[in-house]
């Protein structure tokens, strides 16, 4: 594995090319000894043949394709990375290092690149209907009074589209399978297109990656096109500026989160103050940007738009008055004593499971996980103001879960009105101005060729990383998305377990997953 640091670009060249075995052993090693796997993806070698198309290729012929491979190490804050050649298959490692196993499922789906000995090679995106044997089938408990219940893929009210499999003995649930891959929009492909000659198209579609994580999955588009030019840090004021909208993103989402999870409680209360609170916050961003989702604030290089000193004030004040009154709705909900009983032991995972799992961001946090891309890869050398480590709980149920998300807000309140009083100082001058118009342009400009980079950005849900490769002439050979609801969806299948079915709309809303952020 070539090692470097998380905000350096590295050749492509210099990534050492292994064999298939090498890479699996190399990742096994590096999990034992305290890595992470961010990324494992297929990189295409374009002149090379096609893959064997294998049990899950489509008809479609592709490029030769081998394995890229991106680890992390969060106390060190370096990175990792190796390859392989082009292959048709390669021994699965899914069982002994589960984190990858959706990896693999998602390559032998897109790339027809078999990962031998996988136990349970379903389609990830694709449609569960489409022909393919008794892989495609879900998994079943037989017994004389086990029972299944089906739930979606279409919803009541609004909700998107996923199918919920339960295994059921009376109400306590024995397995949950969870079906997604109805929201697939092939944006990968369509990022790839666009990034290279298109930036700010590719940054509109990337906006649209999750729709309720605007600013991270645009933030982090931007850092990696800024870390592949190897641009300097940005200046404090286009930092603080993107920490504003990351953050507001992030209040405006806890609030509804912990509303929501107050509505499953039957506490009516917080579930109608917070629906307004959540909006207040959202106008809030729309009051940054003019858009309520912080579409269009961010510009490769830079940001879209800036704050004057009455501006700062003015949302300074509003900003004030609705973390007061989230706040006050939060203590509300925490002192109500059927709440804390109903959240209490419900939906519980280990540190052990999450760890294994590769979850991050609140689910990860809630068990005592400290994964938090603010603190161990944070994109700029500002001040933290408030925490000094990641918010964590302990107990890793739906209770902690709702607890992490509180300190957080608070946390987040503190580090908005922070930037807010440093803007409102700090008016932009001319010089400053031309100064963000030419870097933009220099954002802009062709990419490198034969380069990776890795950009890892904290959205409200979790760690976001975005991780693009480039070929000879600029533009990418591969730009892989791992939005924070790919590891996580199975942390909720699994907090299920042994659980009661009338648990499951109340950890739903604990995890509060994005069906499209994992489609894709």
């Amino acid at each position: 594995m070539h090692s470097f640091e998380y905000r350096q670009a590295v050749a492509l060249d210099a990534l050492p090319v292994l064999d298939a075995a090498g890479l699996c052993g190399h990742i096994l090693d590096a999990v034992s000894s305290g890595w992470r796997v961010l990324a494992l993806f297929a990189l295409p070698e374009p002149g090379r043949a096609a893959t064997a198309a294998g049990e899950c290729g489509g008809p479609e012929r592709r490029p030769g394709a081998g394995l890229c491979c991106v680890l992390a190490h969060d106390a060190e804050r370096r990175l990792a990375a190796a390859r392989t050649a082009p292959l048709a298959a390669f021994p699965s490692l899914a069982e002994a290092c589960p984190q990858v196993q959706l990896f693999e499922r998602e390559i032998c789906e897109e790339w027809g690149i078999l990962p031998e000995g996988h136990p349970w090679l379903k389609p990830v995106r694709r449609s569960p209907d489409a022909p393919g044997g008794a892989a495609r089938e879900f998994y079943r408990v037989d017994g004389g009074e086990v029972h299944e219940v089906a739930v979606g893929p279409v919803h009541a009210g609004i909700i998107e589209p996923g199918h919920f499999r339960f295994q059921c003995y009376g109400e306590n649930v024995l397995h949950l399978e969870i079906a997604l891959g109805y929201q697939h929009r092939g944006l990968e492909r369509l990022l790839r297109a666009r990034a290279g000659g298109d930036p700010r198209a590719a940054l509109r579609l990337a906006e649209c990656a999750a729709g309720d994580s605007s600013v991270a999955h645009a933030t982090a588009l931007c850092v990696l096109r800024e870390r592949l030019l190897g641009l300097e840090e940005l200046d404090p004021r286009t930092q603080r500026l993107r920490r504003v909208g990351l953050e507001l993103e992030r209040l405006a989402n806890h609030c509804g989160d912990l509303g929501a999870i107050a509505g499953d409680t039957g506490f009516l209360p917080t579930s109608s103050w917070n629906g307004r609170i959540r909006g207040d916050f959202l106008n809030l961003t729309a009051a940054l940007c003019g858009n309520r989702f912080g579409r269009g604030l961010l510009l490769p290089g830079g940001v879209a738009w800036g704050l004057s000193p009455e501006e700062c004030a003015d949302i300074l004040a509003r900003l004030t008055a609705a973390g007061r009154d989230a706040a006050g709705s939060a203590e509300v909900m925490f002192g109500a004593a059927s709440v804390g009983q109903r959240m209490r032991g419900t939906g519980a995972l280990s540190a052990e499971t999450a760890c294994a799992l590769g979850l991050v961001g609140v689910a990860a946090r809630a068990c005592g996980l400290e994964r938090d891309a603010r603190f161990h890869a944070p994109l700029s050398e500002l001040p933290l103001a408030g925490a000094d480590a990641p918010r964590t709980g302990r107990s890793g149920d739906v209770f902690a879960r709702a607890l992490v998300r509180r300190a957080e807000m608070a946390d987040s309140l503190a580090l908005v009105a922070d930037d807010l009083g440093w803007l409102a100082e700090h008016p932009e001058s001319v010089a400053e101005r031309e100064a963000a118009l030419a870097r933009t342009m220099a954002a802009s400009g062709p990419l490198p060729g034969r380069r990776l980079a890795v950009a890892q950005v904290e959205g409200w849900r979790g760690e976001i990383c975005h991780v693009g490769v480039t070929g000879p002439d600029g533009e990418f050979l591969a730009l892989k998305l791992v939005d924070p609801s790919f590891r996580n969806w199975a942390g909720l299948a699994l907090a299920m377990r042994g659980g009661q079915i009338s648990d499951f709309p109340l950890c739903n809303k604990s995890f509060d997953l994005s069906y499209c952020g994992h489609d894709l």
